[in-house]
């Protein structure tokens, strides 16, 4: 279970005008401004549930999800995973989570997947089972047989997202957080890529905790969505509610918009 309760986190960010007098003066006096990027921030998911966590660009998602995996310590508040805080308990914490984040890659780049892969085992400590497991289905699942020998520099972006996916669950994770996952994916690759979250969900019980601003995947995947906007939670409900208060007649992304209106962010 996930449960946050009051999270707060500002980041502190230097500033200065363009110029080089003013970048030298800046190395002896410096001004900062403060941007707070979580206030309060409450809520709970629980085991086996998929939540959509939407909002625009800056509204906080990502620093949430980098408190829950433990990347970030907030300013104030709790956020309790399974029973553990993230960012003190980070080495038992990562064993049970798996995240994938769209604009970020956690292969190495000039080395085939399959190597990454096999650091990824032994970074984690699966054993030579569950890993043979978990790789054998992921990858048929995926259809990646053919690109496991290959670099993930020559690899097209749909077939390298597919691969980070392998990498987050090869260790048998108990939460996925998605961020962004199917960004720049082409219509195919994003089917190919919903079917397998929902049906990871379905078999293994996987919570699913997905950021996104593309609304066909919330619509595929997720039933309850929890909208934030300039650090705050908005709005908790079910997908279904959503639907019902919209406007007759609008399509996934206009329904969104009308929210973003009406909460003014």
């Amino acid at each position: 279970m996930i449960e946050l309760n009051g999270v707060n986190k500002t980041f502190r960010i230097a500033k200065r005008q363009g110029g080089f007098s003013r970048a030298f003066r800046a190395l002896f006096s410096r001004e900062y401004e403060y941007i707070r990027a979580l206030k309060n921030v409450s809520f709970t998911v629980n085991d086996g549930e998929m939540v959509g966590y939407i909002g625009p660009n800056g509204a906080g998602k990502s620093t949430t999800i980098k408190i829950m995996c433990g990347v970030l310590n907030p300013d104030g508040g709790t956020c309790n995973i399974n029973g553990r805080t993230p960012w003190k308990n980070r080495v038992a914490h990562v064993r049970e989570i798996g995240v994938v984040f769209g604009q970020r890659s956690q292969l190495w780049w000039d080395v085939p997947v399959v190597d990454s892969f096999e650091l990824i085992r032994d970074i984690y400590k699966t054993d030579a089972a569950t890993y043979k497991r978990n790789l054998d289905e992921l990858v048929e699942l995926l259809e990646l047989h053919e690109i496991l020998k290959t670099p993930a520099r020559s690899l097209s972006l749909g077939q390298r997202m597919r691969c980070e996916i392998v990498a987050s669950l090869l260790h048998d994770p108990k939460i996925l957080f998605l961020d962004e996952p199917t960004i720049g994916l082409d219509a195919v690759s994003k089917l190919a890529v919903r079917q397998f979250i929902k049906r990871l969900n379905a078999e293994r019980g996987t919570t699913v905790l997905l950021t996104t601003h593309d609304m066909q995947d919330i619509e595929a995947l997720t039933e309850r969505i929890i909208l934030i906007g300039k650090g705050q939670i908005l709005l908790d409900g079910s997908l279904t509610q959503l639907k019902a208060e919209a406007p007759k007649g609008a399509n996934a992304e206009e329904m969104v918009a009308a929210l973003y209106k009406e909460y003014a962010i």
